[in-house]
């Protein structure tokens, strides 16, 4: 779909992804990396399907070749602090000066303005001040971190929309501009049903680990089975009976059976505004079921009966998982420097016409500085030369 467009990617962790998905959707993505750079677990998963080539643009020699590289660019992505670029001659205001039609787009913690513009930040810092930390961790728990850079993810997904809307607008107008994403805001955005919650209803959700708030009692979400956990709603009134008469039938069957489960009218049953000791009651015998049954065991069986619940994943079982196989959702790439081949998820949508980019690893730092530079006119020995000399 990009295909015959070109990015420099000059992006950290940040921004990766905006990068990659430009590169998955057919564009020419060049990944602008320091000399000696370090190519560590994210930048093998983040950068497949890139080219990477070297340079320094702290140095005069560096920014001349960045220019020159800009002359057969559509897009540049970058997230390092707001100003350092302008402090080396080479912000958006003098580059839109040069090609009117660049779309530059700037990844940073908290945007190019505003108070916080000048802070530096980690991931968890991120998450922390957007306000998604306060939601996760058990109820009477501390705030817990999700394990993988969530707000690096948000914040380039919504990098690369933001370009395609701008190359939009530069198909319609001939003028490329400046997108600023804010990590804090692409987080924060996603928090949206918060906001309604603290105006119309003076609620401020919290972290409830398992559980989940009804409007008078807390309820579990979270169950544990023989070999990890499950989700189960225990919802109420009509929508919900059908799933708890199937899940009381398949106890009775399974010599569980609960006289007072049997017994409850579901389709009359309130669960936003069940006392909390009714809540209790009906959830201990289903969780006592749920722990002598393994995750599959559960799954199988609920199809079967229309209940509804579902498995909490692990990375092995997403490896296996039939239905991701089925849609081609796993390919394995090949990797020279590590030796061996690496699982990557195939694409994040499928389309009709024409089909995503075929995934190929992700560069060694510098693979491409000859191809690139030579298409600059650079020779074999003035890359050399560049290259003793730190520029490249």
């Amino acid at each position: 779909m990009l295909e015959g467009l070109r990015a420099l990617d000059l992006t950290d962790r940040k921004g990766y992804l905006c990068g990659k998905i430009l590169c998955d959707l057919g564009g020419g993505v060049i990944k602008v990396e320091r000399p000696r750079a370090i190519r560590d677990v994210f930048f093998i998963a983040y950068n497949t399907g890139k080219r990477c080539i070297t340079l320094d643009i702290e140095k005069r020699e560096g920014r001349e070749i960045l220019l020159s590289l800009i002359g057969s660019a559509d897009f540049l992505i970058e997230s390092f602090d707001p100003g350092y670029l302008d402090s080396l001659g080479v912000g958006y205001e003098h580059l839109r000066r040069r090609k009117e039609a660049l779309i530059m787009t700037s990844i940073t913690p908290f945007g190019q303005t505003g108070p916080y513009s000048s802070y530096k930040a980690s991931d968890l810092t991120i998450m922390a001040m957007a306000g998604f930390l306060y939601l996760t961790g058990q109820k009477d728990g501390k705030p817990v971190n999700v394990s993988i850079p969530q707000s690096y993810l948000l914040g380039g997904a919504d990098g690369a929309v933001g370009t395609l809307i701008a190359y939009h607008w530069r198909k319609r107008t001939g003028r490329g501009q400046h997108v600023d994403v804010s990590l804090q805001q692409s987080v924060a955005w996603f928090l949206g049903t918060l906001f309604p919650h603290f105006e119309l209803e003076g609620t401020i959700l919290r972290r409830m680990g398992p559980f989940r708030y009804g409007s008078e009692n807390i309820q579990r979400q979270l169950w544990p089975c023989k070999d990890g956990y499950v989700v189960f709603f225990m919802l109420g009134g009509l929508q919900g009976a059908k799933t708890l008469r199937g899940l009381v039938q398949w106890m009775d069957e399974e010599g569980h059976g609960d006289e007072f489960l049997s017994g409850l009218e579901w389709e009359r049953f309130d669960m936003l505004h069940a006392p909390q000791e009714l809540i209790d009651r009906v959830s201990q015998p289903i969780y006592e079921f749920f722990k002598e049954k393994t995750k599959k065991e559960i799954m199988a069986e609920a199809v079967k009966r229309g209940i509804s619940v579902c498995p909490v994943n692990g990375v092995g079982d997403l490896l296996s998982d039939p239905h991701l196989e089925e849609r081609g959702f796993w390919v394995y790439v090949e990797d020279p420097e590590l030796g061996i081949s690496i699982p990557y998820p195939s694409h994040f949508a499928k389309f009709s016409v024409p089909p995503m980019k075929r995934r190929q690893r992700a560069p060694m730092v510098g693979e491409d500085n000859i191809d690139v530079y030579g298409e600059l006119g650079l020779s074999k020995k003035e890359i050399e030369e560049l290259s003793k000399e730190g520029v490249l």
